[in-house]
């Protein structure tokens, strides 16, 4: 079956139209009109909350469990997964965790194949955690959204223009239906994170004239090749590297720290961005054909100019940091360790230090239960996408060697990923070459 969205190439919002989100208003309008508008209201307290989590891997099973903490009122009473062996390996860990009590997950509501999540969204679930690969992300929204259900998004939310597209239309059906979307761009709920980026946004630093961001790390796990799997298996298992799935490390890991530079940048779209990178270290066919480096330069209308870097190579030292430069002083953000301060004049004039307890994974989750508890929906979707983009356009960039612009990435006809999902025979692609691999 084929459920990614696919969007009419006719359709080309501008960057105006993004801003202000009136071409998806429309859009979402006509999907509003053929659904209900109105969730349904959870008492305070009392009222059970029924969680589906879709995509049983590693970061899905952390949602689950934060879910799970985040209300004393809910259940984890559907699962779906890809694989069985997943989800049944995650079910195994929340029923053994501190919150085995909530995992209520009976025999028929295990769901698996490329259609789980159709089952899971309509098991009677009130909430659903999506956390898939990234690719999926748009379909699953859609269908949780049309069905009245208040999601948790993982991120990044798609890989390609058309994904992006999609997921605007959808998350301006969801506040049209007053449902919670809360993203999994998680430094957005760090209390240390929100305290800097006040001061930031206040004028602390004076007007904002640069800002540096990287995000230097280890590879990921890798699965090798077992006989059994067929090449969709072998491709979904190690996930990360493949374009269609990921997007590519510069969007699927690297976009927290663009979404840094975007909250600094008060989320406007910048106007072109310029990349490079390529593949040096990676080696085994279970490293698929992404890159292994990314340097891109996102410049915006007032003339400030992001300096973005990421790498996952072994070996190598880790950086993980950021670097927001004003005219009257500099905010430096120690990602690692969740520390910041500002300097002006070579002397730190304000500092924010992790406190212990400040958890901004499960501060989504808390937050996001407590919307739905008190019916003041929280609207994530607008950053989520564009920070996304941001990703999606710097990767464009550095396959194709060319400058990528906002309305050249979001109205992008290249549409990542098989025609239909199946188990079976899956071309990889080979490894993109600057000034051969075309922008589509």
């Amino acid at each position: 079956m084929n459920d990614h969205p696919r969007q009419d190439p006719s359709q080309t919002p501008s960057r105006r139209d993004f801003l202000k989100g009136t071409a998806m208003a429309a859009v979402a309008g006509t999907l509003a009109g053929e659904s209900g508008l109105a969730p349904r209201v959870f008492a305070a307290g009392s009222e059970l909350l029924k969680i589906g989590l879709v995509g049983c891997g590693g970061r899905g099973s952390g949602a689950a469990s934060q879910a799970l903490h985040a209300d004393p009122h809910v259940q984890l009473v559907a699962m779906g997964d890809a694989f069985a062996d997943k989800l049944e390996s995650s079910l195994s860990g929340l029923k053994n965790s501190d919150v085995g009590e909530k995992v209520a997950v009976a025999g028929d509501h295990k769901f698996v194949g490329f259609d789980a999540y159709k089952h899971v969204i309509d098991s009677g679930v009130d909430v659903v955690l999506l956390a898939t690969p990234p690719h999926f992300r748009p379909a699953h929204l859609q269908y949780a959204v049309e069905r009245g259900k208040h999601c948790f998004v993982e991120k990044p939310v798609a890989v390609d223009g058309p994904g992006v597209r999609s997921m605007l239309a959808t998350c301006e059906l969801a506040k049209q239906k007053r449902l919670s979307i809360v993203s999994g761009l998680c430094w957005r709920y760090h209390a240390g994170m929100r305290a800097t980026f006040a001061k930031v946004l206040e004028g602390a630093l004076g007007n904002i004239v640069a800002i540096q961001a990287t995000y230097h790390t280890q590879t990921l796990k890798k699965f090798p090749r077992k006989p059994e799997w067929s090449e969709m298996e072998f491709q979904l298992r190690n996930w990360n590297g493949f374009t269609w799935l990921s997007g590519d490390f510069n969007v699927e890991q690297h976009v927290h720290s663009l979404d840094k530079v975007a909250w600094a940048m008060r989320d406007e779209a910048p106007l072109r961005c310029t990349g490079s990178g390529g593949r040096q270290a990676r080696t085994g066919e279970e490293s698929g054909h992404v890159y292994d480096h990314f340097s891109v330069v996102y410049e915006y209308p007032s003339g400030v100019r992001a300096y973005c870097s990421c790498r996952q190579i072994d070996g190598c030292d880790n950086d993980v940091s950021d670097h927001i430069f004003g005219t009257t002083g500099t905010c430096h953000i120690n990602a690692a360790a969740a520390d910041s301060e500002i300097v002006s004049a070579g002397k730190t004039i304000w500092k924010n230090r992790a406190a212990r307890g400040d958890d901004m994974y499960q501060t989504e989750h808390t937050e996001f239960f407590a919307s739905i508890r008190a019916g003041s929906p929280i609207h994530n979707g607008d950053y989520m996408a564009k920070s996304t983009l941001m990703g999606i356009m710097g990767r464009m960039s550095a396959y194709s060697g060319k400058a990528i612009s906002w309305e050249q990435a979001l109205n992008s006809k290249e549409s990542l990923g098989p025609a239909k999902y199946e188990w079976g025979p899956l071309p990889t692609p080979s490894v993109a070459v600057p000034g051969v691999t075309p922008f589509v």
